[in-house]
């Protein structure tokens, strides 16, 4: 019998600006990361006569979400950033970028051009909640070993 096994442990990352230096992902608070590309790499134009064109679509932008607890030191980070950057010279607002790497089967992401989609939204509840940073990304570089 085969036996696969999966821990958030396994993830070794950080995500950095140069002006606000780096917070390193140790688990603590985060509740999920996300990383997803936005756009198609293909796409099919079918004539009349039935004949396909297949079109390879170029881009590796994306998003990366971020879902930490709303107390965490993760989501200081980014409110930290987010509150910079907002009054911050135009040219520093994508200068955020990101190294993900999962230690356990060897894939990795390096994530360039970061920049915040929105402020994250916050609940005000009886009990603590998670909040969701989506992060836009001009480069997404998926690695595997």
């Amino acid at each position: 019998m085969i036996t696969s096994t999966y821990s958030f442990l396994d993830l070794a990352g950080a995500i950095a600006h140069p002006a606000l230096g780096a917070y390193v992902f140790t688990g603590e608070g985060v509740g999920e990361i996300n990383i997803a590309m936005a756009g198609d790499k293909t796409a099919h134009d079918t004539a009349s006569d039935g004949s396909v064109m297949v079109s390879k679509i170029a881009g590796n932008n994306g998003s990366i979400t971020i879902q930490c607890q709303q107390t965490s030191n993760v989501h200081k980070y980014l409110l930290s950033a987010y509150n910079y950057l907002l009054n911050a010279p135009t040219k520093e607002w994508a200068q955020m970028a990101a190294t993900l790497r999962n230690t356990s089967d060897g894939s990795s992401h390096v994530v360039q051009g970061i920049s915040f989609q929105k402020k994250a939204d916050k609940a005000y509840q009886a009990q603590g909640q998670r909040v969701s940073w989506v992060l836009m990304a001009a480069d997404i570089q998926s690695l595997t070993l």
